[in-house]
């Protein structure tokens, strides 16, 4: 059975830091592309971040170079976004999707909310 489970949401200030996690089982983690989408009330979902199967590899939305980064582990299988200087638009349910050619997989999402 394939899960994305993530974690690591919640409330947080603007500038502080927050560290989601993916925990992928049921397929092969290691040759699937990882991203983070987001969608926050009233958007479509954006892509936020994006890592191939290597890790040697990430990409970016432009709202989000520089405080964000993508990250994963094929040996334990979870995916990483560590999320610096957060400001009040980043609030948004951030989901976990995996991918290898037609094959995909998403997550349920952690709500993260920036906010004074």
């Amino acid at each position: 059975q394939v899960q994305l489970v993530e974690s690591g949401g919640g409330l947080v200030q603007p500038g502080g830091s927050l560290r989601l996690a993916c925990a992928a089982s049921g397929f092969a983690f290691r040759i699937y592309g990882m991203s983070w989408y987001r969608r926050a009330p009233g958007n479509e979902r954006e892509l936020v971040a994006d890592i191939s199967n290597s890790g040697d590899s990430a990409n970016y939305a432009d709202s989000v170079k520089g405080r964000f980064t993508i990250s994963r582990d094929n040996a334990k299988n979870p995916v990483y976004l560590q999320m610096n200087s957060l400001k009040p638009e980043y609030t948004a349910v951030y989901i976990c999707y995996a991918y290898y050619y037609r094959l995909q997989y998403w997550g349920q999402g952690t709500q993260v909310t920036v906010s004074s």
